[in-house]
């Protein structure tokens, strides 16, 4: 298993999936996450200051390469979400809501999966997804992610506690997946 550069740049049809640039991305990234649509199924409320976004992005940029493996998702220059490991094996994803149902976070989503499993050795990745955003859960399963099993009150959010539903992909499964 070996270390990603730092300086990693993917390009698929229509986004650049690179490494987070604080002060580039604060505009776009607090948009996203003040937003309480984007962050109605994220496990943390949506920021109601400049300085958890600041400080959001700022671990986002500590995360060492043998720990995660994470992107921000720029389309048409600004960024718009991310996508990747915080830490592995666990996915995580979100966009601006404006961008929702094109087809992004997939498009993003498969060289980030390739990576995990073919730079960096991972043999399952896993993610944990409220059961009420239905279009994550379709997502997952088009990429091939199967249910493990689900639990109750794993997420107190703002006062509220949240369910999840959690999914695994194999590498095997992977690779059978994109023969």
């Amino acid at each position: 298993m070996s270390s990603p550069p730092t300086d990693t740049v993917i390009r698929t049809p229509r986004l650049v999936l690179r490494r987070v640039r604080p002060a580039e991305d604060f505009a776009g990234m607090h948009g996203v996450l003040s937003d309480p649509q984007a962050m109605a199924y994220w496990s943390t409320p949506p920021h109601e200051s400049e300085q958890q976004t600041r400080d959001w992005l700022a671990a986002m940029a500590a995360t060492t390469p043998g720990e995660g493996d994470d992107f921000i998702l720029e389309y048409r220059g600004r960024a718009v979400g991310k996508a990747g490991f915080y830490r592995f094996p666990d996915i995580g994803y979100i966009i601006d809501p404006a961008l929702w149902g094109q087809g992004l976070v997939a498009e993003a989503l498969v060289p980030i999966i390739t990576r995990a499993f073919d730079l960096h050795g991972q043999d399952r990745i896993a993610a944990d997804v409220d059961p009420r955003n239905a279009a994550s859960i379709r997502l997952l399963g088009k990429l091939g992610f199967a249910e493990t099993h689900r639990a109750q009150n794993t997420w107190l959010i703002a006062g509220e506690w949240c369910d999840s539903i959690y999914f695994a992909l194999t590498r095997q499964d992977w690779i059978a997946r994109t023969a």
